[in-house]
């Protein structure tokens, strides 16, 4: 199966490239994308070399799904091109996450909506996608009625230029700023740009596709997004409330039993979530788990996740494997 990725020389592309290996994904030629200045760089898979090609070209080699990470203009303007050829794209950008005629997937909870009719699949944000997931058997046992979210993001979730920024200033480097002010020793209170509501973009992505994941548009969502100086790894805290009662243990196996999901929870222990620990691997962690006794059928728990892998490129993969299962693409 020819395989192509869309933005092959970024932080979520090269993460893509990589994890296809890892996952043993059938890929009989790799077609790595990039920009025009990146044409003709050699990138090395599975022990052959590959040249990065434009997209023109890779539409002409005819890969069976192309996998993207451009960002949402490229997505924009490509992603119709290359269905219009026959090739089915999975889109890690926000270009068509809330697009009423396009499947928002995280395939633990909601694969089940693919069919072969779905030519451009969105792949959902990072902090929504290691949200939704321990939340989706909780929906399911007790209904969510509202959700507070507050995140701590890496800056990996910017780009590489993010991440130089934060190494730069961690050795006293002056370089090139990705943000406005300096991110060592300091929290930014802002990803993405503000609205006239109030809310930055990214708060809004949380909202809108979280209730669009869990197929609820009665589930109330107040997000703020903030980003932290740690290289990669997202973290979560988020307040549940439910509409039924719940039983503490019962919410723990819950979250235990979800694939993808491992509960780090034994406060006796210290044992809990931390992004150092989270970061390279594919599954979301979630501990802290505790009622929250300022109202009714409430709880506190606290979420990290790797956002490269199954914020992003892992999920897209899995999207990808689904499809190749059930024969959708």
């Amino acid at each position: 199966m020819k395989i192509a990725v869309v933005g092959a020389t970024g932080l979520v592309g090269t993460k893509m490239i990589e994890i296809l290996l890892e996952r043993n994904f059938p890929v009989s030629e790799l077609i790595p994308v990039a920009s025009e200045k990146s044409v003709g760089k050699e990138i090395l898979y599975n022990g052959r070399t590959y040249q990065v090609v434009s997209m023109q070209d890779c539409i002409s080699m005819r890969p069976a799904i192309a996998l993207f990470s451009a960002g949402r203009n490229a997505s924009i303007e490509w992603a119709p091109k290359f269905v219009e050829a026959g090739i089915t794209v999975i889109d890690n950008s926000s270009a068509w996450r809330m697009d009423p005629t396009k499947k928002l997937v995280v395939p633990e909870i909601n694969a089940d909506v693919l069919t072969k009719e779905d030519k451009i699949i969105a792949n959902p944000n990072c902090s929504t996608i290691q949200m939704v997931l321990p939340l989706s058997p909780l929906h399911n046992a007790y209904r969510i009625k509202r959700i507070v979210v507050s995140t701590y993001q890496s800056v990996s979730g910017t780009g590489a230029k993010a991440v130089q920024q934060l190494m730069n200033e961690r050795q006293g480097i002056n370089g090139e700023m990705a943000y406005a002010y300096p991110i060592d020793l300091n929290v930014i209170p802002q990803i993405d740009s503000f609205l006239e509501n109030g809310s930055t973009k990214e708060e809004m992505k949380m909202i809108n596709e979280t209730r669009k994941i869990l197929r609820d548009e009665s589930i109330k969502v107040s997000a703020t997004t903030i980003r932290v100086p740690v290289k990669g790894g997202h973290s979560e805290s988020v307040n549940i409330e439910f509409a039924n009662d719940f039983d503490l243990n019962e919410v723990k196996k819950l979250i235990a039993d979800m694939p993808g999901v491992i509960l780090q929870d034994d406060v006796s222990k210290q044992i809990y979530p931390m992004p150092i620990y989270a970061e390279g691997k594919d599954d979301v962690f979630v501990g802290r788990i505790r009622r929250d006794d300022s109202q009714p059928n409430t709880l506190n728990m606290w979420i990290v996740a790797d956002n490269l892998r199954k914020g992003a490129a892992t999920n897209a993969i899995q999207i990808a494997e689904y499809l190749l299962k059930y024969k959708l693409a």
